[in-house]
């Protein structure tokens, strides 16, 4: 029962970063129907900006007490409200860089592809995905970098944490904001309305351009927060750390029904939980089959149901 508990624990943790992930990948589905591959890479990216920023703002060696900012510091690290304060920092600034990062993406690699056959831009964000996955690499570092361990973690049992208490209510505060902001907003109208018909949208005076932009800011945005959250529950980062968070991301949005937010939001979960179980209850020495596990249900939902669980069945008419 212990070893039960202990697995859906770890399983909710990891679904809420695979939905923050998927999200990107429905979003921009939804509105402009490419899958967007190189999504998987902004998480990365959004990863190694995290952890400079927590650097800096955190490491005595290596930030602003540097520039003669350490009293700053040693709030930000010696307090519960510092800490507070400092994760908010580091989240808007990851999330608005790698959230500008996607716009620059989307303005220079698809947008003159909109029009185009959509194998064009698949293999433009195949392009992406290799460019920013080697820029890492090659400017800053091949190896693993430790993730600044400066989050208390306290264990309550049963593998729960002050960890992934944290890691599971952003992400759930975050899944419920975006779709609160989509459906309830004026915007979040507008991104509707660009997703049933985007020649019908821009004659009632939609400005797609600035709609698409906006998708392509929030689902980096996303995938930023959750390569944050990979970074603290894994320790470490790495330049090829999103393929299969990414791959799994992208099931989880296939199981839930691709272009449906709370299909992705679902999921991400379910798949999380799933994986997990599958770690705990494998026979020894099968564990490190639990990444088969989100190629299989990849397979069996797009075999049975190529719609996902809140996906719509969509009849051709001819």
């Amino acid at each position: 029962m212990d070893i039960l508990i202990q697995q859906l624990v770890n399983g909710v943790t990891l679904g809420g970063m695979y939905a923050l992930i998927a999200l990107g990948y429905t979003l921009v589905y939804g509105i402009l129907l490419m899958i967007n591959f190189a999504h998987a890479e902004m998480f990365m990216v959004g990863a190694y900006i995290g952890l400079f920023t927590l650097k800096f703002l955190s490491d005595p060696a290596w930030g602003m007490a540097q520039i003669g900012l350490g009293p700053l510091q040693q709030f930000f690290t010696g307090s519960v409200l510092g800490l507070i304060i400092m994760f908010i920092i580091v989240f808007i600034v990851t999330g608005a860089l790698t959230g500008l990062l996607g716009v620059l993406i989307e303005r220079v690699a698809y947008r003159p592809l909109r029009n185009a056959p959509r194998l064009a831009p698949l293999i433009s964000a195949i392009g992406v995905s290799i460019f920013l996955q080697n820029a890492v690499l090659l400017w800053i570092d091949s190896k693993p970098i430790p993730f600044p361990d400066v989050f208390p973690i306290v264990n309550f049992g049963y593998g729960i944490n002050s960890l992934k208490i944290f890691i599971v209510v952003t992400s759930i505060l975050l899944l419920l904001g975006l779709d609160t902001l989509v459906s309830k907003t004026r915007m979040g109208k507008a991104m509707r309305a660009t997703s049933q018909d985007r020649g019908a949208a821009e004659l009632m005076g939609v400005n797609i351009n600035s709609v698409i932009a906006l998708t392509f800011f929030i689902g980096p945005a996303l995938g930023a927060v959750a390569g944050i959250f990979y970074g603290m529950y894994y320790g470490a980062v790495i330049f090829n750390m999103g393929f299969f968070p990414g791959i799994k991301a992208f099931t989880a949005a296939v199981l839930g029904g691709i272009g449906n937010l709370r299909g992705a939001m679902l999921g991400g979960f379910m798949l999380g939980m799933i994986e997990s179980l599958a770690v705990g209850f494998l026979p020894a020495g099968y564990s490190g089959y639990k990444d088969v596990v989100a190629f299989v249900i990849l397979i069996l939902v797009l075999i049975f149901r190529p719609g996902g669980l809140l996906g719509e069945s969509v009849v051709e008419k001819v």
